[in-house]
């Protein structure tokens, strides 16, 4: 049975083994933002926040936050997402980050990602607001 859940910062080291895989991969996406190693280093501070999701021992996913405080609203921001059999652990890991937002005040969850995480998270009533667009300066 897939349980989710969030690792306090200090616990971060007992399962990085397990998650930097999933970290790797998400870093990827970011077009050299991000290393895994950068990904750690903010799980490991207190503003952010690790999720994972297991079954058993076996670790599926991960997902990272941040508490966002705009002039107008604030917001759970979810920077990172990744792993392996994401239909298993969508679900339940959506409801846990609705409630620690709303546990925490915020209005609601955002998130940066490639386009097709539009289609994985539509029928959960995400909507796009914008897209990033990246113009490189040349030499």
């Amino acid at each position: 049975m897939i349980e989710v859940s969030m690792v306090p910062s200090a616990y971060v080291d007992t399962c990085w083994d397990k998650i930097e895989p999933f970290a790797e991969k998400a870093a990827k996406y970011t077009y050299g933002r991000y290393t895994a190693n950068n990904i750690y280093e903010r799980v490991k501070d207190d503003n952010y926040q690790m999720w994972v999701a297991y079954d058993d021992a076996v670790f599926k996913g991960l997902v990272v936050t941040e508490i966002v405080t705009y002039p107008q609203r604030k917001l759970l921001s979810m920077h990172f997402c990744g792993g392996i059999e994401l239909k298993e652990w969508k679900d339940p890991m959506l409801k846990l980050l609705q409630r620690y937002g709303k546990d925490m005040g915020c209005d609601g969850i955002e998130s940066v990602g490639r386009p097709g995480w539009g289609k994985v998270f539509e029928k959960d009533g995400y909507k796009a607001l914008w897209v990033t667009y990246e113009l490189p300066i040349g030499e």
